[in-house]
């Protein structure tokens, strides 16, 4: 299995920057430079140069923190992944997410190269959804649906409210309850704004007359 290049860049950002090291250093290939281009432009980082050392070439990234009224540091680059090896998320140019309200940036892969949401949207161009920063508290909706059908591996099929189907798995506090889903059970599921195929069982509720 190869390796997951944007998986690296954000954890080695991510840690650097929660550590509050003054700079990073990432291997250096057309999709590391590309990122790295718009991270710097969009003000997220300081500066950026480029250092060979033993015929590899790298980038050395000098990082941007910020303190609040109170003198305590805060991070800025709160990244958070979308598109992953195992469930790539593509979005047409219309439905591309507005991150805080448009303050915040989505980063695409599209057909012509690494751009931002805005950028897209100008292009009229969509793509792989890869990261979105700064990161907040991914939005999700709450539905209320049926369970219809018990899959392998702790997955169900889920027939929402609105006769959407989707598939279902079950959240960790549930299983610590030991409380079990059953076919015929209504429950409430979580559904990413990002993925609306497939959702987090939260709640079983409660049938009616159940004592």
């Amino acid at each position: 299995m190869g390796r997951d290049t944007i998986a690296d860049i954000i954890t080695s950002i991510r840690n650097a920057d929660m550590d509050r090291k003054v700079t990073v250093r990432i291997a250096s290939t057309n999709i590391t430079e590309n990122i790295v281009k718009i991270l710097l432009r969009e003000g997220f980082i300081e500066n950026v140069r480029k250092h060979q050392e033993s015929n590899k070439y790298f980038l050395v990234l000098t990082l941007r923190h910020r303190r609040n009224r109170k003198g305590t540091y805060r991070t800025i680059l709160n990244l958070k992944r979308i598109s992953r090896p195992g469930l790539r998320i593509y979005s047409n140019y219309q439905r591309i997410p507005r991150i805080l309200g448009g303050m915040g940036i989505v980063i695409l892969s599209t057909s012509r190269g690494i751009m931002t949401d805005r950028e897209a949207r100008l292009e009229r161009i969509g793509g792989e959804i890869l990261w979105v920063l700064p990161g907040m508290k991914e939005q999700k909706w709450i539905h209320e649906g049926l369970i219809t059908e018990s899959l392998p591996n702790g997955m169900f099929r889920v027939r929402l409210d609105n006769e959407n189907m989707i598939l279902g798995y079950v959240s960790g506090k549930i299983r610590r309850s030991f409380i079990r889903i059953l076919p015929g059970d209504r429950v409430k599921i979580e559904v990413s704004r990002y993925d609306s195929t497939k959702g987090r069982i939260i709640y079983r509720i409660q049938k009616q007359g159940f004592e």
